[in-house]
């Protein structure tokens, strides 16, 4: 059974085709700059680059319409025909409360995703147009959701309440979500794999570390807390996101800087993190090169960004009682291997031999591929 997984970003597509019975890849790619007069396709069969070109794209559904016709073009596509494609995936970054797990789009489905759009503003729009595109051009082709929050409505209400008037959460949603559910639970069940233990006996912390970052407490294969919270902003320093932050101090900067909602918005989550301590980059890679220079502010934005991520695991040490192992994954967690090696001398300390640190490569694609199958074969 071919699927096709689609992950919509706000001006982005990026796509990839599954053999999901042999859970092999057949072809990916990226649309690009969506919107503007030029947007850019890449397509890639195995590796091998076949097609990498710019094609006028004024929205997601021609974006949709562009990756069709390359997975069908006759000289360099991998179908015959689109009916070949028998499901679509969709990332989804808010379900809130709602979803717990994927499940087949329908009118209600989609009514939601709106709904939530409220809360994942920059993330859930991009979405649901992709998926009303794909609606429209693979037609009578079963969608799926699959939703980043879903994995973390297992935590308990002592984990995802926040310190205020309850009526808030009552009337508005406000509690930790927690996002990067897909990326957590996939390196989760590829850990068990590893130590050849079932899930369900195990405890982990698994640490994605991309642009965005978060890190999670799995207990017996169930998220019990997450360091992402109402947004992707809380909880460990990112790329651009600054993280935990007193909310004092956001009061504090608006009425100095005379800044209003959107702008302290766009400072926390384009203009902090990684970038706004060193002044230099977002780019781990970026600021390595720096430290080898001798840049104090990126060594300093370092240092941060390994204690949060020590002090998080630390907390989610105590949360379980035993910790089998710490998984590490994402652009940072697998391709930095002086962050994990600097948390595991300081964690191995607390959590003794008993612990195994990983690196699992994350594959959120191959995950919505095989929750896609499941939902449309009912397994």
């Amino acid at each position: 059974m071919l699927i096709l997984v689609i992950n919509c970003g706000s001006s982005s597509i990026k796509y990839e085709l599954f053999d999901i019975e042999k859970e092999k890849p057949l072809a990916k790619g990226v649309v690009d700059r969506i919107g503007d007069d030029l947007s850019t396709l890449t397509f890639e069969v195995e590796g091998d680059m076949r097609v990498d070109r710019k094609e006028p794209c004024s929205d997601h559904q021609r974006a949709i319409e562009l990756i069709k016709d390359v997975l069908t073009d006759s000289e360099s596509g991998v179908l015959k025909d689109a009916s070949e494609v028998r499901g679509v995936g969709h990332r989804v970054v808010h379900g809130g409360e709602e979803f717990t797990s994927s499940v087949l789009v329908d009118d209600k489905v989609l009514a939601s995703v709106e709904k939530f759009a409220a809360l994942a503003p920059l993330h859930n729009p991009p979405s649901l147009a992709g998926i009303k595109g794909c609606m429209e051009i693979f037609r009578d082709v079963p969608q799926v959701a699959v939703f980043d929050t879903a994995f973390h409505q297992t935590m308990p209400p002592r984990a995802f309440f926040y310190g205020i008037p309850r009526e808030y959460y009552l009337k508005y949603g406000v509690r930790r979500y927690g996002f990067h559910g897909t990326s957590h639970r996939y390196v989760a069940q590829k850990a068990s794999d590893i130590l050849e233990r079932p899930l369900s006996e195990l405890n982990l912390i698994t640490v994605h570390l991309g642009n965005g970052c978060s890190i999670t407490a799995v207990e017996r294969g169930k998220s019990v807390d997450t360091s992402m919270g109402f947004t992707p902003l809380e909880g460990l320093l990112m790329g651009t996101r600054s993280g935990d932050i007193d909310p004092a101090a956001v009061i504090y900067l608006m009425e100095k800087e005379n800044m209003a909602p959107k702008e302290m918005n766009a400072m926390l989550n384009k203009e902090s993190g990684l970038l706004g301590v060193s002044g230099k980059s977002n780019d781990m890679r970026d600021l390595l090169a720096e430290i080898k220079k001798g840049d104090k502010k990126s060594e300093l934005a370092l240092e941060i960004f390994i204690y949060r991520v020590i002090k998080y695991a630390g907390a989610y040490s105590a949360v379980l009682g035993r910790v089998d192992a710490v998984v590490f994954t994402g652009g940072i967690g697998e391709n930095v291997p002086e962050i994990k090696t600097r948390v595991e001398e300081r964690l191995g300390q607390l959590l003794g031999d008993a612990t195994a640190f990983l690196t699992v490569a994350t594959d959120e694609e191959l995950f919505i591929a095989r929750d896609t199958y499941s939902v449309i074969c009912g397994k």
